[in-house]
């Protein structure tokens, strides 16, 4: 189908005009959809971003998650009853007689009887069930809680001999893993909790794959989805329907969508976006999408779907639109007229909720490792401190589009009320920073902010292992709530991170972990194996070095992941700097992004990929630290490969954390008071000053002068106080006697501890 050029493709562009009412100028109804499947835990952030931007706009929007609602059609009484009949007929079918398949159908009525409860566990209403499950006689179980037993034990390094809502969670998500596991092995091959048919849109350079796949009749999985959608579109028959695709595991379940939406409702247009149309399809050649879809917005989405709104509405040309690809006599087109730019993260509302069925969302524990259960376990508002990177230089990132190079923060004030919005909104308080990597001098000013206004909020996010991230500062960012970070170690190589053009090295790796760590911040660290040029010898002494970061408290978790090479990235703009030599076509029909390369100098990363997931693994639990790193690569029943020793240094993490390094920054900073009140006062015949920190209260020997200057200093250095910090140099020309006498209290007993207690310099 060609998409309609609207009701108004012959007129002129004009502004705002009318927004509400019949005829011309009024705006038409948008559904916001987010596919099968993203997260169970809590809503993807592309509609709510979208829907309270044009409710803002005065748009009639509403929105629904289709992952969510999907899931909960499937993990029911009813759900299970259809998919235990199929499996069933599967059987009798294929002559299927594998174990795993025969114990779960051994065990159906106990699945039926429990999964409405174990449900309503994961959704936190029914929390006096974690005993029972704890107990092993509810739920069924299956390959995966064998699995678990074989790899965690009995679990206690994770939670320990009272963390019982903890350890019931996850025994109830091995659970949902077993049915999940169960469905892909028979009746619904392309199924995952938080993918589906990810497969067909992996690298697909052809859409032929994706097309067969659509004209087989919908399956069990596509019947659930088809059953979720049809109330949202006769609530009332929306005019557009945009489908995000963050990634290759929605694309499937989006088109299956809109096939329901051609036939459901033939009248509508359907829009596609996201971090999959964003990366993969701005190169789209193949027309055949567009018998299902009518645009793909690229890049940010709010200024295109209001300039293809306006065209609806009939206020915009069609050749006014703005980053958008059409079909038109039977190609692609790029339309991209509008002359508005993308908005500013200032001009932004804060993201809306609206309509989603907030308390349904389910907090799974797939896996322990600490880290990863923030991503799936808990209701986390997403929120983004800044549009695109402030680094933006890394050779293997997609620097060249637009979410990371076009730098643009919010500011710490507009971000707060986003944060006062959301939490009133939602009733949520935790916050999951959804950013390219947080600028710090941002996060320095949002903190402040909360603190000013006396926020008590949680949240973390990625961030660079950057030395403005000094002990203070990330002493302030505990302080207005940040919970855990997660940074990009990468190779943990100091050549390779300078080929990546990291702008870190290992050491300052080490003493940024080490500080969030010492303030009480879980430390994640993302890993890389397989960066071209790397040897057999770099790998071996990263795992090393990754060793010492565990060793020394610097990182509390890691995951490693296999590099690979996308088509915006300055590696492939310039293979030749990096050795490599790019094989098959950068210009394919469909999907353009995931690129095959060879590395003749490199060493063969597959060989490494098990022991480097292993050492991990057990170095998360404590164990294994005192090893020789080279052992992790010893398959099971086999001799350890001949590989090269470690050459670094076995103290090198543990002397550059000693190394603190941040005098400059700390003289030129700002003085923060994050503790309580300071009065003058006396005790045991002394004066001086008596302090309450963040958790303890200190009496502090000083002259009456200063303890009087020191109790002014600390109410002016409070984010709660009217007016600008004060700076060290303020201090010390306020301070009695002046800057010379400072000098020496500044190293007295008196000024450590309140250093020691809650005072902090930031830049």
């Amino acid at each position: 189908m060609e998409p309609a050029a609207g009701s108004g493709s012959s007129k002129r562009a004009r502004g705002p005009g009318r927004r509400r009412g019949g005829g011309e100028g009024a705006w038409p109804a948008v559904l916001l959809i987010t596919p099968p499947f993203t997260q169970l835990n809590t809503p993807y952030p592309a509609t709510t971003y979208l829907t309270g931007f044009l409710l803002g706009r005065g748009v009639p929007v509403r929105q629904a998650d289709l992952g969510l609602e999907t899931a909960l059609r499937l993990f029911c009484r009813d759900g299970l009853t259809r998919v235990f009949a199929a499996v069933r007929e599967h059987v009798a079918r294929a002559r299927d007689r594998r174990p795993e398949i025969a114990r779960a159908l051994a065990q159906e009525r106990r699945y039926l009887d429990t999964i409405d409860p174990a449900i309503r566990f994961l959704q936190g209403r029914d929390a006096t069930l974690a005993t029972r499950i704890c107990q092993g006689d509810l739920l069924p179980e299956g390959p995966r809680f064998d699995l678990a037993a074989h790899n965690d034990g009995d679990a206690a390094w994770a939670f320990g001999s009272l963390g019982s809502t903890d350890r019931a969670r996850w025994m109830a998500s091995l659970y949902l893993d077993d049915l999940a596991d169960l469905l892909r092995e028979t009746v619904a091959p392309r199924f995952g909790l938080a993918r589906y048919a990810e497969q067909l849109g992996t690298a697909a350079a052809s859409y032929d794959a994706l097309a067969a796949a659509l004209a087989e009749p919908p399956g069990l999985i596509d019947q659930l989805a088809e059953e979720a959608l049809a109330p949202h579109l006769e609530e009332g028959a929306p005019a557009l329907v945009g489908l995000t695709v963050p990634f290759p595991g929605n694309l499937y379940g989006a088109l299956r969508l809109a096939q329901v939406v051609r036939r459901l409702v033939p009248t509508a247009r359907v829009a596609l976006g996201g971090g999959y149309v964003n990366t993969e399809l701005r190169q789209l050649r193949d027309p055949r999408p567009f018998d299902l879809v009518d645009y793909l917005l690229l890049d940010d989405g709010e200024r295109p779907l209001l300039c293809l709104l306006e065209h609806l509405a009939g206020r915009r040309e069609r050749r006014l639109l703005k980053r958008t690809l059409v079909r038109e006599g039977g190609a692609v087109t790029l339309v991209d007229g509008a002359g508005e730019a993308d908005l500013a993260q200032a001009e932004l509302p804060a993201p809306s909720h609206r309509g989603l069925a907030l308390d349904r969302y389910l907090s799974v524990v797939e896996v322990l490792n600490p880290m990863h259960r923030l991503w799936s376990d808990g209701r986390w508002n997403k929120l983004t401190v800044a549009h695109g990177c402030y680094w933006k230089r890394c050779t293997f990132c997609d620097v060249s589009l637009d979410y990371i190079r076009r730098y643009d923060p919010t500011p710490a004030r507009a971000l707060c009320d986003r944060i006062e919005a959301l939490v009133a909104e939602t009733g949520e308080s935790g916050f999951h920073l959804v950013d390219e990597a947080a600028p710090p001098l941002a996060l320095v000013e949002m903190a402040l902010e909360l603190l000013a206004r006396g926020r008590a909020i949680s949240f973390w996010g990625n961030i660079r292992f950057e030395k403005t991230f000094t002990r203070d500062v990330c002493r302030l960012l505990a302080a207005a709530g940040c919970i855990a970070v997660t940074g990009g170690l990468e190779v943990a190589s100091d050549r390779l991170l300078a080929l990546i053009d990291k702008g870190v090295t290992v050491a300052q790796a080490a003493r940024v972990g080490r500080a969030f760590a010492d303030a009480g911040v879980l430390v994640h660290a993302y890993l890389m194996y397989g960066f071209p040029t790397e040897t057999e010898a770099e790998t071996v002494e990263s795992l090393e070095l990754v060793r010492q970061l565990f060793a020394a408290g610097a990182i509390h978790s890691g995951f490693w992941h296999r590099f690979a090479l996308t088509g915006h990235s300055p590696i492939a703009a310039r293979p030749d700097r990096f050795q490599i030599r790019i094989v098959g076509r950068r210009d394919n029909p469909f999907a353009n992004n995931d690129l095959a390369h060879r590395d003749p100098t490199g060493c063969d990363p597959e060989r490494f990929a098990g022991g480097l997931r292993r050492a991990v693994q057990n170095y998360m639990q404590g164990r294994g630290l005192e090893l020789d790193v080279r052992e992790f690569f010893a398959e099971p029943g086999r001799r350890r490969p001949r590989l090269p020793a470690p050459s670094v240094a076995p103290d090198l993490v543990t002397e550059a954390i000693a190394d603190v390094g941040e005098a400059l920054a700390r003289e030129r900073g700002r003085l923060v008071w994050l503790g309580g009140a300071a009065q003058p006062a006396r005790e045991g015949g002394h004066g001086g000053l008596l302090v309450v920190g963040r958790n303890q209260a200190r009496f502090v020997r000083a002259p009456a002068p200063v303890a009087r200057w020191a109790s002014e200093l600390l109410r002016a250095a409070t984010p709660r106080t009217a007016g600008p910090l004060p700076t060290l140099p303020e201090a010390q020309a306020s301070f009695p006697g002046g800057a010379r006498a400072f000098a020496p209290f500044r190293r007295s007993a008196a000024w450590r501890a309140l250093e020691e207690m809650a005072l902090v310099r930031v830049p």
